[in-house]
């Protein structure tokens, strides 16, 4: 009797783009984004973050020249002039990459161009479109994380400028970015005024791989989410002038720009979200890409692993979570490209793909055996990643309580 040929193993293929999300632009636009993460990104990634070292500046460029700094910028400003939905297809395909080069997109899309003159506001839209006004925001404080309104970093009026002075943290990317973006105080609230009053985005422009007068920065030292280093910032006597005071933050342009300090907040968290949900999800579908091919290569009891059910099924249940939050953020990005509030949904969303982003790349490990505990594969890259997810962006606690809030009268204090 003829001893079966083994077949051939399956090579992982990734999703595409389902009705009715699907149009030729969005499947040009995210294939173009694939195979830029496949062949750029990747062995970079593979190289670098090992050393937790930070993404050359000529990765930086690249992206910057197929536009994705301004995915979300009007074209009549030089952007791509499409929508959270794109945005978040790239950052997807990117992520699946490297973590946190999906994030970097995020330090473009007209962040820091909110400025009181409309004609700075339209010069720095552009600069953003092109990748040449790339940013750090800087809202968390050692005491003050998801609760901003405890911000109490001071901005104290001096003539024509205004005085920044405290301590800022998790401020990424803030000695490679051309700004900060700095929430401050500048007044305290008065009686029967929510605690948020007096809260102010400040312009802290300055020199690429630098620190401005009267800032000074200490590297925290992260077990993930290589690629660019992250900030605790002191502020003392940081001058700013009035012209650099910001109407909003986050740059979103679905935004009305004029809306003000604080409130002007809430969309921007709420695209965050969406496209931490994205991020998650291209890094949890890094791990069942590369779990599948594993499971056809490792040999066990003279088969390949995956030849054993408890395994197979482990990997479906992996696919189908996956597919679930992609399925989800679709859905969300869409709601907001349509002017949707969305908040209950964004927190959903967020909630959900990142928490299952923790569990697919923890199964990951857990399928690797031993070879998923060392450094010669990627799926601990994804485990660590992966962790954050649930973290920045507003906690998974945080989350819950949004949407709880949403659904039941807030107890009484």
């Amino acid at each position: 009797m003829t001893k079966a040929a083994k077949p051939d193993p399956i090579v992982p293929k990734p999703p595409e783009l389902a009705s009715p999300w699907h149009t030729p632009a969005r499947a040009a636009l995210q294939a173009e984004a694939r195979d830029f993460a496949r062949d750029t990104v990747l062995p970079l990634a593979d190289e670098l973050d090992p050393q937790k070292a930070e993404m050359p500046r000529s990765l930086i460029d690249a992206m910057a020249e197929k536009g994705w700094f301004g995915i979300t910028i009007p074209e009549a400003q030089g952007g791509l002039g499409l929508g959270v939905f794109e945005y978040c297809l790239v950052s997807e395909e990117l992520a699946r990459a490297w973590l946190s080069v999906g994030s970097i997109l995020a330090r473009g899309q007209g962040l820091g161009t909110q400025t009181l003159d409309p004609e700075r506001r339209a010069d720095l839209l552009r600069r953003s479109a092109k990748g040449a006004w790339i940013g750090s925001i800087s809202l968390s404080e050692p005491n003050a994380g998801s609760d901003l309104a405890g911000v109490q970093t001071r901005a104290v009026r001096d003539g024509d400028d205004w005085v920044l002075t405290g301590t800022k943290r998790w401020a990424g990317f803030a000695k490679g970015a051309d700004f900060v973006e700095v929430l401050a105080r500048t007044r305290d609230p008065e009686p029967g005024e929510s605690r948020s009053a007096g809260l102010e985005p400040f312009l802290v422009v300055k020199d690429r791989d630098s620190f401005p007068p009267g800032m000074t920065g200490r590297v925290i030292d992260k077990i993930g989410y290589h690629g660019f280093q992250t900030f605790e910032l002191v502020l003392d006597g940081v001058r700013v002038p009035e012209s650099d005071r910001l109407t909003g933050l986050y740059g979103d342009q679905g935004a009305d720009a004029d809306s003000g300090g604080f409130a002007s907040v809430q969309r921007g968290l709420n695209i965050a979200r969406v496209h931490t949900a994205a991020r998650a999800v291209g890094v949890a579908r890094a791990a069942v890409e590369d779990t599948q091919a594993y499971l056809q290569e490792r040999v066990q009891f003279g088969h390949p692993i995956g030849d054993f059910q408890a395994l197979r099924f482990a990997l479906a249940d992996m696919a189908a979570e996956v597919a679930q939050a992609r399925a989800f953020w679709h859905q969300v990005a869409h709601l907001l490209d349509q002017g949707e509030a969305a908040e209950s949904e964004s927190a959903m969303v967020k909630l959900l793909a990142t928490e299952m982003a923790v569990r697919v790349t923890n199964q990951a490990m857990q399928l690797h055996g031993g070879n998923g505990y060392t450094t010669e594969r990627r799926v601990e890259r994804y485990w660590r990643d992966a962790r954050l997810t649930t973290i920045f962006e507003g906690t998974s606690e945080i989350q819950r309580r949004i949407i709880s809030d949403r659904m039941l009268p807030r107890p009484v204090a």
